[in-house]
């Protein structure tokens, strides 16, 4: 696996290391060896799968607070989605700013995102699957979010007409 650092610091694109011959490919999606190599959470309890019916199709932005704070590991199984990270951590050099990629079933990435980090994602494709690991499980007690769309944080969604949002991710608070 290639293990990309991302502008925002302890973030990672995970990139496969696809090994092709006439039957198809095999690639690693998770190595626990390499993944403490770069110090990298190796404790994952819980796996999740999220599918989404239609392009547009927004979710989050997401994260849990202390003491249930998780790292994610992410990645879209079917279809393609633009995903977004946003270091909420106000101690860090880059607090508030945000890093967005497309993960696809073609590219196979994946997204490390640490603890601290609010984390969402867009729905580029009709019948797209998205999968993820936690560090930690879910605690309803310690959610929190912020608005997708929140000028203080200025992400560039691909589709910005046609969103589709749950209830609770329309009411999320602005950062400012």
């Amino acid at each position: 696996m290639h293990f990309v650092p991302t502008p925002l610091n302890g973030a990672y694109l995970v990139q496969p290391e696809v090994k092709e011959d006439d039957r198809g490919f095999y690639a690693r999606a998770y190595c626990a060896q390499e993944f403490a190599e770069l110090e990298l959470c190796t404790d994952f309890k819980q796996a999740n799968i999220a599918f989404n019916k239609t392009r547009g199709i927004t979710r989050g932005l997401h994260y849990q607070k202390e003491p249930d704070a998780e790292v994610k590991l992410v990645r879209c199984t079917a279809g393609s989605v633009f995903d977004a990270i946003v270091d909420m951590r106000p101690q860090s050099p880059t607090f508030k700013q945000w890093y967005g990629t497309i993960l696809s079933a073609e590219n196979r990435h994946q997204l490390y995102v640490p603890t601290g980090f609010a984390h969402g994602y867009q729905v580029l494709e009709d019948d797209s699957e998205f999968s993820y690991m936690t560090s930690a499980f879910y605690a309803p007690q310690s959610e929190a979010g912020v608005r997708w769309d929140d000028a203080a944080v200025g992400i560039v969604w691909p589709i910005k007409d046609d969103v589709q949002l749950s209830e609770k991710d329309k009411n999320w608070s602005l950062l400012d």
